[in-house]
């Protein structure tokens, strides 16, 4: 496969490298595209996001890059940006404000409207998880997830992300604790997310790896049997390693693509100067 990579985090968030390092390692492995996707602000204080005064920097310094590398590899502007309902500004202001090739959107952080405070779902940490799970949703798990979901959704037809990073990321900290990926509840809320994609937006769904290399997850980011709805559905997907680090860029990708020929898909989406092109896998 020709190998790309749309989903990837510099030291001007929670990444590990400066941009140029994971171009130099791109073009090592035969890369021929890659996108960076800083996660955006947000208004509050964290230790992953991109900070506001460094916007324009990192937007200059991508585009410099871009041209510095072009006759080698191509280069995308993008954010991963954050969708917490009354919170966080909308996707077009950031698309707008960057002139952005593309954007990423995703949860990672849940919001009960009836409580103060936010259910970080991510990170290295389960107590992370567990303590939010009960101080937010007096350990309802359901509940939990379903807000999960229902945001995911509205972020998905409020949004209209270009991609959908990690669709099932609640389920990494679970880890089969709280609930079965197997509860039919469960299983319809993923089935009326995918409706939402299939039925009402241009999204394309992220195949990311990150949670099986980095041991967080059992599965891929979706799981195999969301992929098979996803097929069912002829939602259109991307492959990514959601790199934190050069040596991540395509972390588990020849498990993952053996694992989408199987299922039957037969091609992937990559970002281009002409707009989503198909590549054969």
């Amino acid at each position: 496969m020709n190998l790309f990579n749309l989903h990837t985090h510099s030291n001007f968030c929670d990444g590990k490298a400066e941009p140029e390092e994971y171009i130099l390692k791109a073009i090592e492995l035969g890369f021929h595209t890659l996108g960076f996707s800083s996660h955006a602000a947000v208004p509050f204080e964290n230790n992953f996001s991109l900070k506001e005064e460094r916007f324009d920097e990192y937007i200059s310094t991508i585009r410099v890059l871009k041209d510095k590398y072009s006759e080698k590899i191509n280069i995308f502007l993008s954010l991963e940006i954050d969708y917490i309902p009354g919170i966080t500004k909308d996707f077009e202001e950031f698309v707008r404000k960057g002139n952005l090739d593309y954007t990423i959107g995703g949860v990672h952080l849940v919001r009960n409207k009836e409580k103060q405070g936010l259910w970080f779902i991510d990170g290295p940490r389960q107590e992370t998880y567990e303590n939010g799970l009960m101080k937010l949703f007096n350990g309802n798990i359901r509940k939990g997830v379903e807000t999960y979901y229902h945001q995911l959704q509205e972020m998905i037809v409020t949004q209209k992300p270009d991609i959908i990073a990690h669709i099932d990321k609640i389920k990494m900290h679970n880890k089969d604790r709280y609930f079965s990926e197997d509860e039919k509840w469960y299983q319809d809320l993923v089935w009326k997310t995918l409706k939402y994609i299939a039925g009402e937006t241009n999204c394309v769904v992220e195949v990311n790896t990150r949670g099986i290399y980095k041991k967080r997850s059992d599965s891929l980011f979706p799981g195999l049997q969301i992929l098979e709805q996803i097929l069912h559905l002829k939602i259109p997907v991307t492959l990514s390693s959601d790199a934190h680090k050069p040596d991540e860029l395509n972390s588990y990708f020849d498990e993952t693509i053996s694992l989408l020929k199987d299922i039957g898909f037969n091609e992937l989406l990559c970002f281009s100067k002409d707009g989503w092109e198909k590549q054969n896998i």
